[in-house]
């Protein structure tokens, strides 16, 4: 069971994504070696183990790809998504027809695996601004058709969510704002057809475009690629009148003195597209 707070995506969000990778793997003529090498009625049983230690994600998606190939597999968690995990631990038992287990293997482990790691990287970006308020939150750099998923496992990690897409939040960035010919037209030509029940975020380079910002009324400002001393003087002059968010460039080794400027949160793309797979095997 998942912990109260973490909310898995629905099943029917990650159903059509689990299965488009079954059809893609199953191709035109299904499991062929399986087929032809174990006996119908063979019955086994296998363990999901992990290989390193990590924060898993991603067991959703290997259940919903066990269950689409036989229904009759019974999947048995035993150390839930958003667990901390050592080298040996079981994340989960499967037991039914052989074919079926090996015929969905790899599909289970190309989700558990990178998403897994995503987790383990967030987690790690996480503990290195513990003590601080900022929050690390990820962005829309995530694998085309994965980012629910990919979402998901920032979330298993500790972190937190920006926006999903380009409908459910205004974030108004400097090619916007280029294009609109300053900051003050792009922000009033999207509060003239904007509803009432969204978010407006402006990114800025500089601590002029942020005094521009901020007479603007914005709900949020992102500070992209700033100094130390820049992030530092950002706090300084908002003064609480905005969120503030850093983004740009933040790795491990420089998260945590981002968070000592005093911004609320910082984004981070490196957390989905650059994760390392965190190494987990199915064994009989």
């Amino acid at each position: 069971m998942l912990p109260a707070e973490l909310r898995p995506p629905h099943r029917l969000l990650v159903e059509p994504i689990v299965r488009a990778a079954l059809i893609e793997d199953l191709g035109r003529a299904g499991d062929i070696t399986s087929e032809l090498t174990v006996p119908s009625d063979t019955r086994m049983r296998a363990r999901l183990v992990a290989r390193k230690s990590g924060i898993v994600a991603g067991l959703i998606a290997a259940e919903c790809a066990f269950a689409l190939v036989d229904p009759s597999l019974n999947v048995a968690v035993e150390t839930p998504d958003g667990s901390a995990v050592k080298s040996g631990t079981v994340l989960a038992t499967v037991e039914g027809h052989a074919r079926a287990i090996l015929t969905a293997e790899r599909v289970a482990l190309n989700f558990l695996g990178p998403l897994s790691g995503i987790a383990t990287a967030t987690r790690a970006m996480v503990d290195a601004v513990a003590g601080t308020k900022a929050r690390i939150v990820c962005t829309r750099k995530t694998t085309p058709g994965l980012r629910i998923l990919e979402k998901y496992a920032v979330r298993c990690g500790g972190g937190f969510n920006h926006r999903f897409g380009l409908d459910d939040a205004v974030l108004i960035k400097d090619n916007h704002i280029a294009a609109a010919g300053g900051i003050a037209a792009a922000v009033q030509r999207v509060r003239a057809g904007l509803g009432h029940m969204a978010k407006i975020e402006v990114e800025v380079d500089t601590l002029a475009q942020l005094d521009e910002a901020l007479a603007q009324g914005i709900d949020t400002i992102l500070l992209d690629n700033m100094s130390l001393d820049d992030l530092n003087r950002a706090v300084s002059l908002t003064r609480g009148r905005a969120v503030l968010e850093a983004s740009g460039n933040v790795t491990l080794a420089t998260v945590r003195a981002v968070a000592e400027t005093g911004v609320d949160y910082i984004s981070s793309g490196t957390i989905t597209h650059s994760a390392p797979n965190l190494d987990i095997a199915l064994d009989f």
